[in-house]
């Protein structure tokens, strides 16, 4: 990746949800809400406390996270739509 991000920030590439309800209704792409979840390709190195120590991320690349809607930015690399955000967008992460 050409993307490092820098202090208490990660890259995430959204994860595309399925298009069909429960009930098999598929759902067209303009009628659908951009997914809340994705994957984590990158992280910084932390922020820096009050006191100078480096405060180490909670989350890795590879961990599935859930995030706001309007969370982060929204920036194209190497033709992917990925999003560059803070650690604090991020509200959890999906356990496997």
């Amino acid at each position: 990746m050409k993307l490092r991000p820098l202090h208490d920030r990660v890259v995430v590439k959204r994860i595309e949800q399925e298009t069909t309800t429960a009930s098999g209704i598929v759902i067209p792409g303009s009628a659908a809400e951009k997914p809340d979840q994705g994957e984590v390709l990158a992280v910084g190195p932390g922020k820096h406390d009050d006191q100078g120590k480096l405060v180490a991320m909670a989350v890795k690349v590879g961990d599935r996270v859930l995030f706001g809607k309007y969370a982060g930015q929204t920036v194209k690399v190497d033709g992917d739509e990925l999003m560059v955000m803070r650690e604090d967008d991020l509200m959890a992460v999906i356990e496997k």
